[in-house]
């Protein structure tokens, strides 16, 4: 985003608007707290601003500042529509390519509203007016701090907009333990804790709180745990059934692939989970070091991310889907191996 974008968009927002912000489908921690963040920082400048998710997302995540306001595509898409349809400025935050936001692609498409593009995944699609794309950033939080000080807005700031960024922050970071996290993300974790963001309340909020039955199913995911030493692989698979038993609600299987990826040797972790409502099986994938499985999932998974995280899909079997992962693995055997 260049100079002449900054002043364009500060001219743009410089008078109330109606604005419509829009995360990916199944939002996370970085989703949801650039949207709210971004939500915040327009309601300072009179905009009339609406967070629209394409569905619904974790419990833990249902306590941040503003989430109460938020609509829910799939089960309010009238109201949602209408909003769109008179939308003068669109934000999409958190993704790059519009097939991301699931059943609203469509309505998003084809509306004419200006739209603007605040994400750090790789290859965004051509569909708005203004880009903000930088891979390099730890989360799109950090980008939406990076995109109120461009627009001279730091001061604005407060406790509210903090704790939101705050959130994406940490969790996009594996709560600052990733390699994107740079010395300017933690002097931007250092602002955010002194205009009020709570560090340790958060920390807590997001994952301190369990249920039995979700740590069960954790138990059980630990228990599907396969490890390939020859290829430096892991991978957990969860069958529907499994989900079931023990009552699976949504973000109850954030962040275990990252398990797999913490045992000594491994470099590249998957966790493959059935979907039989919508006939696929999700896939998550982590890495260490250069092993890009943004291009692993792009390549096989019809999906794509970043370099060490990256999400797919398959609609083989969950048993064809192992099987088809553990297939490839060997024209990949020199880059898991690369020391």
């Amino acid at each position: 985003m260049n100079k002449q974008d900054i002043k364009n968009i500060k001219q743009l927002l410089a008078t109330p608007k109606k604005i419509i912000i829009v995360p990916h489908k199944n939002p996370d921690g970085d989703a949801i707290g650039s949207t709210l963040g971004l939500y915040h920082y327009l309601l300072k400048h009179k905009h009339q601003a609406k967070v629209i998710t394409p569905n619904d997302y974790p419990n833990f995540l249902k306590w941040i500042p503003g989430e109460t306001s938020i609509l829910k595509y799939d089960s309010q898409t009238k109201e949602c529509d209408d909003l769109i349809d008179n939308a003068d400025v669109i934000f999409t935050l958190d993704f790059n390519a519009l097939h991301r936001t699931g059943h609203m692609e469509t309505i998003l498409e084809k509306n004419d509203a200006i739209k603007i593009l605040i994400d750090h995944h790789q290859e965004p699609h051509d569909y708005a007016q203004y880009v903000f794309s930088d891979v390099s950033m730890s989360s799109t939080c950090q980008m939406i701090y990076h995109f109120i000080d461009m627009l001279g807005d730091l001061s604005l700031i407060d406790e509210t907009i903090a704790t939101c960024l705050y959130v994406g922050i940490m969790t996009d970071t594996g709560s600052f333990r990733f390699s994107s996290t740079s010395s300017t993300t933690h002097r931007i974790i250092a602002d955010l804790i002194e205009k009020g963001a709570n560090n340790a309340d958060i920390h807590n909020h997001i994952y301190d709180t369990n249920s039995y039955q979700r740590l069960q199913l954790l138990g059980c995911a630990l228990n599907n745990l396969k490890v390939i030493p020859e290829y430096r692989t892991a991978y957990i698979s969860l069958s529907q059934e499994e989900l079931n038993k023990y009552n699976f609600k949504k973000g109850d299987t954030e962040g275990v692939v990252n398990y797999g990826l913490s045992l000594d040797n491994v470099v590249l972790a998957a966790i493959f989970i059935e979907d039989k409502q919508e006939g696929i099986i999700k896939i998550s994938l982590r890495s260490k070091g250069n092993f890009s499985v943004n291009a692993l999932s792009r390549s096989h998974f019809d999906g794509g991310g970043h370099i060490n995280a990256a999400g797919g899909r398959s609609e083989l079997s969950l048993d064809d889907t192992i099987k088809k992962f553990i297939s490839i693995l060997p024209s990949y055997s020199n880059a898991l191996n690369y020391e």
